[in-house]
């Protein structure tokens, strides 16, 4: 690892910690030629996973999509960030445990909005809203009514 201040290439680790749920490694390391002091973070690398878009075309899964997602869904909002994060990691989770190296991103949207309908229903409105492309008022209201039928509110 390379030291940020000299771009030496020998550091040693004085701390390790679990981070991120116990996915991630923290360490705190300090750089054997000029003691400048870092923190490094070591994750799993999982296999690529890939989205397949409405129209079809393929791009890499992006988890800072969906937080930027549910961050502009939930503006005004009461739900903090350590709650947007969990969000997150659980839509990934079920990506990651369908076993695949591709999935739609209708599935992708489902699995976020079926996580904010639990926590606060205008932000599923509000992701509802650009996720589905209501063309009308009459689209939004159908989706408005479904949710209070469901009984969500």
């Amino acid at each position: 690892m390379k030291c940020p201040q000299c771009q030496c290439g020998s550091s040693r680790v004085i701390d390790s910690r679990s981070a991120d749920n116990g996915q991630v490694i923290r360490r705190r390391r300090e750089c054997e030629n000029c003691g400048h002091r870092f923190t490094t973070f070591e994750r799993i690398e999982v296999t690529p996973l890939l989205v397949i878009k409405k129209d079809g075309t393929r791009e890499e899964f992006d988890r800072e999509k969906i937080r930027k997602g549910i961050v502009r869904a939930s503006q005004k909002r009461q739900i903090g960030m350590d709650k947007i994060n969990e969000v997150v990691e659980l839509v990934e989770k079920k990506i990651r445990n369908l076993g695949g190296n591709e999935i739609a991103s209708q599935l992708i949207g489902k699995y976020v909005m079926d996580e904010l309908a639990q926590i606060d229903d205008i932000a599923y409105i509000r992701f509802a809203s650009v996720y589905r492309e209501f063309k009308d008022m009459k689209a939004f209201a159908t989706e408005l009514n479904e949710l209070l039928k469901d009984g969500k509110k």
